[in-house]
């Protein structure tokens, strides 16, 4: 079941929120996910989506259906947000966040590099180059990420 927030076509500052059991069947999330999002960013943000769902239903939630994908989506001028949570035990995320195109390390821990922590797979990857800033709360339970699409200091990676 997939539940959704009223919609205006018209986003902003208004954040619409979409639920629903875990799955991997995530076209129709996707394709709504994507309704605002300008064309030519389909194919790039699409499968920076998809990999960070398919995290939040499978390795968050283990696919389990009495768990919920909960993701709230926002436009906020060239801004593009979305805020993913699951409900599984979450993970030690990656310690570093990438804002304003730059990988930022926090220094506060000891840190390795994404390519060699154990739960840094293909999709968090696939995240780190797709989106401009990517953020876990501390738990790994709950991911933000943003585009820029407009103004952007780079056109798509995929076309």
């Amino acid at each position: 079941m997939i539940a959704i927030s009223s919609r205006s076509r018209q986003i902003y500052q208004n954040w619409v929120t979409i639920s629903f059991a875990s799955t991997l069947y995530l076209c129709p999330i996707l394709d709504f996910l994507m309704a605002d999002v300008p064309q030519h960013w389909h194919p790039e943000l699409r499968l920076g989506l998809q990999e960070a769902l398919v995290n939040a239903a499978k390795h968050g939630n283990n696919l389990d259906p009495n768990k919920t994908v909960l993701v709230r989506f926002s436009i906020v001028n060239d801004y593009y947000w979305w805020r993913i949570l699951d409900q599984g035990p979450g993970f030690k995320p990656p310690c570093r966040s990438k804002q304003n195109g730059k990988l930022i390390t926090n220094n506060s821990e000891k840190c390795t590099d994404c390519e060699n922590e154990k739960e840094c797979g293909r999709g968090i990857y696939i995240i780190y180059q797709v989106f401009d800033y990517i953020e876990w709360n501390s738990k790994g339970t709950e991911l933000k990420l943003c585009k820029k699409i407009r103004n952007n200091s780079r056109l798509p990676l995929v076309r």
